[in-house]
């Protein structure tokens, strides 16, 4: 089996077990090929209807009153999240500001290590889901991207 075909076999196998995380290793002849592969995950959040108490309980478990909808940028792991980059400072993203692909929209800090979280798509902040300095949960959703 060829290495591309054994990284696609794995990805599924990962997609279907709910596994974010991957260290690969293979030899070759002029060397070592190591990696270590973060998967990030959206996930669509559910419209609500405007007005009245239409409430709706989405997938992730958020209760929607607002008309929303968008992508979910979840945390990676268990922490505390940061939305600026030290205290004081300006937040990385706020509600309706545009972000690309790759900018850091957060900081998660697990074992005192701060991980960048990184949106995964172009596009304009609809909602911030989390308060600065909140712990949160693995696959928590934290900003919803549209």
């Amino acid at each position: 089996m060829s290495f591309r075909a054994t990284v696609e076999s794995m990805s599924k196998i990962m997609d279907d077990m709910g596994i974010t995380e991957l260290n690969l290793e293979r030899q070759f002849l002029f060397g070592v090929y190591r990696k270590h592969i973060h998967l990030s995950k959206q996930q669509t959040v559910a419209v609500a209807p405007a007005g009245g108490n239409n409430e709706i309980k989405c997938e992730n478990n958020i209760k929607n009153t607002k008309n929303i909808c968008g992508c979910a940028l979840k945390s990676p792991m268990v922490g505390v999240v940061y939305l600026a980059p030290e205290p004081g400072a300006e937040p990385f993203v706020t509600v309706g500001k545009s972000v690309q692909a790759g900018d850091t929209v957060a900081l998660v800090e697990a074992m005192k290590t701060f991980n960048p979280i990184k949106a995964d798509k172009t596009g304009v902040v609809k909602e911030v889901l989390v308060s600065d300095g909140a712990a949160v949960e693995f696959d928590q959703p934290l900003i919803v991207i549209e």
